[in-house]
């Protein structure tokens, strides 16, 4: 399962499907799904095999019954199962093979029991019991106090400054240093590079969005996504050169918009040719950090960005972050010449550390993981935090707009004003 587990996904869910393998298991389980008050038809034919082909294309009950009986590597099995079936179902298997070693490879797997057939209908009924005690459990993660939600959109001025680099690291930091639900959306779908530099195969996920954004739901990116770290998913393509990519943009912005529903941070890599094309892309990020260098070419492109992004994405936070920083005396244009063009302070500077980037690219990680002691990670890990502060501030703000709605404003103007 490709992305977190969250407790209102249940919401909605059939509260239980069992798929046996014949006819007397069938007959053993209906009766204790009338007993909770389901509905008996919720008990269908097909085993393992069946469950895995009929959650490929329909959500995940709350609990799941499944008979093994047909297959004879139940536990390599159970592996695709898992890829189809939604976080938070709760698995009960049934099988013939009596076998403690196999009891605990699959509750190894995430299975939640596994009853030996014929069925006992008490052991049953007990079981069943204790998944629905789970399912209305708080969990450690339900307790915790939730972080307000960011949304960052990474763009290079210029090819070659960096601009997936730094995206990468910043995912990284949010999952790993921020303890931050992160997903990270790759949109240079023919040469992106977010899942290389993560070590990641990019899967065909976002070329299936764009074909059919009307199935882009959590349950999509959740079967979509790659997950590199417990609380890091990437969704990116690397499409054929040629075919060229269709769209009226609908599939990014719903990218986007399911994103931010089921991720605490969610990160755009953004290739600035898209801006022309999709402009709303930007136009709804809270963050948008504008990654540069210390060059002619790179300073009138940060300048035309910035005009652009005062015009069309105002509600933005705007960071400049100057990449690969070298020596004053090897820069092309001094840093203050460059402040000095484009009219602001840069806000982040990021030296330049040759050693890091070779050693990263030869890993598949991202620099801030390898780079922990390296001078070039600092400003990474500060521009983090000043986002998720930017996140929160904004949160904040919204909160105290929900407020003013519902006060009757005009009771705390003076009577000549309430009468306009």
């Amino acid at each position: 399962m490709n992305a977190p587990w969250k407790p209102h996904g249940l919401i909605g869910r059939d509260p239980i499907q069992a798929f046996v393998c014949d006819d007397w298991t069938a007959e053993a389980v209906r009766p204790m799904l009338a007993e909770q008050g389901w509905s008996t038809e919720k008990v269908t034919k097909g085993g393992l095999r069946g469950a895995i082909q009929a959650l490929s294309v329909s959500a995940s009950p709350q609990i799941l019954i499944v008979d093994l009986s047909d297959t004879s590597d139940p536990v390599g099995e159970i592996g695709n199962l898992a890829e189809v079936c939604e976080p938070g179902t709760i698995v009960i298997a049934v099988g013939q093979v009596n076998d403690v070693r196999l009891y605990r490879a699959l509750l190894a797997n995430g299975l939640h029991d596994y009853l030996l057939k014929p069925i006992n209908p008490d052991q049953l009924r007990e079981t069943i019991g204790q998944a629905r005690a789970m399912l209305h459990t708080p969990r450690a993660m339900d307790m915790a106090p939730e972080k307000a939600p960011c949304s960052v959109t990474v763009i290079g001025a210029r090819g070659g400054v960096g601009a997936s680099t730094v995206a990468a690291s910043l995912g990284w930091l949010m999952a790993e240093r921020l303890g931050r639900t992160t997903g990270l959306l790759d949109l240079d779908v023919h040469f992106g590079t977010s899942a290389l530099s993560l070590d990641l195969e990019p899967g065909r996920g976002l070329v299936d969005a764009i074909d059919n954004p009307s199935r882009i739901d959590g349950l999509f990116l959740e079967r979509a996504m790659v997950k590199a770290l417990e609380k890091l998913s990437v969704l990116s393509a690397e499409a054929p050169i040629a075919a060229p990519i269709l769209t009226d943009g609908v599939a990014f912005t719903q990218l986007q918009d399911e994103m931010r529903a089921n991720f605490e941070t969610t990160i755009v890599d953004l290739p600035r040719d898209m801006l022309i094309q999709q402009p709303v892309l930007a136009t709804s990020a809270q963050t948008i950090v504008l990654v540069t260098e210390f060059t002619l070419a790179a300073a009138r492109d940060t300048i035309r960005l910035l005009s652009w992004f005062k015009t069309h994405a105002p509600q933005a936070q705007v960071l400049t972050v100057a990449n690969r920083v070298h020596p004053a005396a090897q820069t092309e244009i001094a840093q203050s010449d460059f402040e000095g063009s484009i009219e602001r302070p840069v806000d982040f500077l990021i030296p330049y550390d040759q050693k890091l980037v070779v050693q990263a690219a030869k890993a598949g990680k991202p620099i801030a993981e390898l780079g922990k002691t390296s001078r070039t990670i600092a400003p990474l890990i500060a521009l983090s935090e000043l986002i998720c502060a930017a996140g929160q501030a904004s949160d904040r703000a919204r909160g105290k707009r929900r407020l003013l709605e519902k006060l009757d404003i005009k009771a705390f103007l003076p009577k000549r004003a309430r009468a306009n």
